[in-house]
């Protein structure tokens, strides 16, 4: 989403596996999208090509504008004694639109956390947020609507699923719209930290970025949000 048909930064750890699939026999009554596609399957041109256009958006960000020191927005630390505290958190960044406003909670995160989604994998929290803001200023009429939060435990991890449907069109001159369903797999360490955020989509990397050259009133799906 957000970071994901995004234009992250792509350092060279990138072994991509789809979570929600690894967790699903632990979650009773989770019914995931039949079309989730496995991240292993994108070209890896197409991972290079949404690593280019990041490095694009960040040395044409303002000189006042470009996060080289990560600043987050002032607020309490959440006091985080169980999942039922992270999903609660996570639900309010959803409130908030996280995905595509910036606004996230970002204590609940471990430092080292990774993020993956189908097109990209990286290291970082504070990488995580800068990549935020160089696309929020992109969106135009965003929405992002929370259809599912829910815990689940294994063996190897705690974590939180959640699942969502993103749409927003983007600030270019032929507005394309971006529709996508998915989920996010958070994995928690032993201090109940995020370690691990993991998208998956109900559609290809290779459709997702399809979108983005997609003219809306090309779109069957177009409608105003």
């Amino acid at each position: 989403m957000a970071a994901s048909i995004s234009f992250c930064l792509n350092p060279s750890d990138f072994s991509p596996s789809l979570y929600p699939f690894k967790y699903l026999p632990t979650i009773r009554r989770f019914r995931c999208y039949s079309s989730l596609r496995d991240s292993s399957q994108t070209p890896q041109l197409l991972k290079s090509a949404v690593t280019g256009v990041t490095e694009i958006l960040r040395l044409f960000s303002s000189g006042k504008d470009r996060p080289d020191n990560t600043k987050y927005i002032e607020r309490d630390e959440p006091s985080i004694s169980g999942i039922e505290d992270v999903m609660m958190v996570l639900k309010s960044d959803y409130d908030n639109a996280y995905f595509v406003s910036g606004n996230f909670t970002p204590t609940i995160y471990a430092e080292d956390c990774i993020f993956e989604d189908p097109t990209i994998r990286f290291r970082g929290r504070d990488l995580y947020s800068r990549n935020l803001k160089l696309l929020v200023p992109f969106f135009d009429r965003p929405s992002i609507v929370l259809q599912k939060i829910e815990k689940g435990i294994n063996s190897q991890t705690n974590f939180v699923l959640a699942t969502w449907e993103l749409r927003t069109y983007l600030k270019l001159p032929w507005k394309p719209l971006i529709s996508i369903g998915g989920s996010t797999v958070y994995d928690l360490g032993d201090e109940l930290k995020i370690v691990r955020h993991a998208e998956s989509w109900n559609v290809s990397a290779i459709e997702a970025v399809a979108q983005i050259f997609t003219p809306s009133f090309e779109r069957k799906d177009n409608m105003l949000i």
